[in-house]
């Protein structure tokens, strides 16, 4: 292969590395608006922190948080326990539970006629 059997396509090759670039360039500029929009702190070219946000209102915005995760923590874990009953009582089978049914309807009327 030759040089002058790329020449055909050395657009093609140009353009492609330029739109590569400017992806990464947007990329790079929609990740640090998504930072800033959401309260994340800048970091350098190092990974040091540029605008460190260590403050009061911070700290206790860390803590109503993690009370907050907290309590829906404990949430989701009563309703799998919910859900486990009701999936119990949907998987078990149709005669199982309507025998149970008749057993206590049984046992009501025996306690009537007594």
């Amino acid at each position: 292969m030759d040089i002058g059997s790329f020449l055909p396509y050395l657009g093609w090759i140009i353009a492609g590395a330029f739109a590569l670039g400017a992806g990464g360039i947007a990329a790079s500029v929609h990740t640090t608006r998504m930072k800033i929009k959401n309260g994340y702190p800048l970091e350098g070219m190092w990974g040091q922190s540029l605008k460190p946000n260590h403050n009061n209102e911070t700290a206790e915005r860390v803590r109503l948080l993690t009370q907050e995760n907290a309590e829906l923590r404990a949430e989701v874990g009563s309703m799998k326990d919910r859900l486990n009953n009701v999936e119990r009582i949907v998987t078990d089978s149709g005669y199982q539970i309507g025998s149970e049914i008749e057993k206590l309807r049984i046992e009501a009327k025996d306690q009537e006629a007594s």
